[in-house]
């Protein structure tokens, strides 16, 4: 018998595909920024306290930002007009939760939700219909161009908060926490307001379901292709111009989400308060990456943490603190 000459492999078949590498820098900042802190606060329940209190205040940016950075990264959509979705949100929660004063005020847990859920069902599904009008009216015809949007979704802010104006009145709206929602968790000399870890639990839940959408899912799937290629998932039979409408509704209606548990926190809303929010909304996305869930996640709990921290430490340079983390990021 004759040997049988080995035949080489093909070049590179054996080699293992590359896997994307993780960069753990990023999600280190917010732990290292806590750690920092605990030494120039000096009292571990003052700390404790503040960092709550930034882990909730992070929750409810990051929920009222993601829906902008979905538009942006997934659409390639500059909404400058984002701010009316979050204005909508709290003032449509009024509706059903001041009718529903008796459940607001009554102490009970199960009855204070059951006036939050349907506010805040009616919040999103109001802000989604009018994010839908919005993308169909103002932005379809300036699609791939960004001054035009940049322009139409600014004139689009102002007519809503004038809208506003005029069915509302310019007074501030008083929007009280509910009964049960009031006061703090006393662990100690350790206080955590009952409403923080609400807004944290609600702000995870929302992180984890756009996570698990775009990563797990068909049509998570679908729009990350139609990004990088919109002409060969229409050639397989997929409308990519519904698709975006549904993300753009999706970031309306998380915005709206934002607008009540913004207002809940500062127990107020005016028809500005959208605008006013986005400046904050702006420098979360710019710190996180434009387009990047999980950027926009950390993102947010650096603006809050700072916010929280600086207030504390140095009151005269809280105004400018987020502008100063901006760039510094940058």
């Amino acid at each position: 018998m004759t040997d049988v000459p080995d035949i080489p492999a093909p070049v590179g078949a054996a080699e293992p595909l590359p896997q994307a590498g993780h960069d753990l820098v990023p999600l280190l900042l917010p732990l290292v920024l806590a750690a920092a802190m605990l030494p120039l606060i000096g009292s571990t329940s003052t700390w404790v306290t503040l960092t709550v209190a930034s882990l909730a205040m992070g929750m409810m940016i990051f929920i009222m930002a993601s829906g902008l950075t979905l538009v942006f990264g997934l659409m390639d959509v500059l909404n400058f007009g984002h701010g009316a979705f979050i204005a909508v949100g709290a003032y449509v929660a009024t509706l059903v939760l001041m009718p529903m004063a008796p459940y607001v005020q009554a102490d009970s847990l199960w009855l204070n939700l059951a006036a939050l859920a349907p506010a805040a069902l009616l919040s999103m599904a109001v802000s989604g219909a009018l994010g839908l009008v919005f993308e169909r009216v103002l932005i379809l015809p300036v699609y791939g161009n960004h001054l035009k949007q940049i322009l139409i979704t600014m004139g689009g802010l102002i007519v809503a908060e004038q809208a506003l104006y005029a069915l509302w009145g310019p007074e501030r709206i008083p929007l009280p926490l509910p009964a049960s929602l009031r006061g703090s968790f006393i662990l100690g000399d350790i206080a955590i307001a009952k409403y923080r870890v609400l807004a944290m639990a609600v702000g995870l839940v929302v992180f984890g379901l756009v996570v698990l959408v775009l990563n797990r899912t068909k049509i998570g799937l679908l729009i990350r292709a139609g990004v990088e290629n919109r002409e060969m998932v229409e050639a397989l039979g997929y409308r990519i111009k519904r698709l975006f409408l549904g993300v753009f509704m999706a970031g309306s209606a998380l915005a709206g989400l934002g607008g009540i548990m913004w207002g809940l926190y500062r127990e107020e809303i005016h028809a500005a308060m959208g605008g006013d929010l986005m400046v904050l909304v702006f420098i979360v996305i710019i710190i996180g990456g434009l387009g990047s869930i999980g950027g926009c996640f950390i993102g947010a709990i650096l603006v809050a943490m700072i916010a929280n921290y600086g207030g504390f430490l140095v009151p005269k340079l809280a105004l400018v603190s987020n502008i100063l983390l901006m760039v510094a990021i940058l």
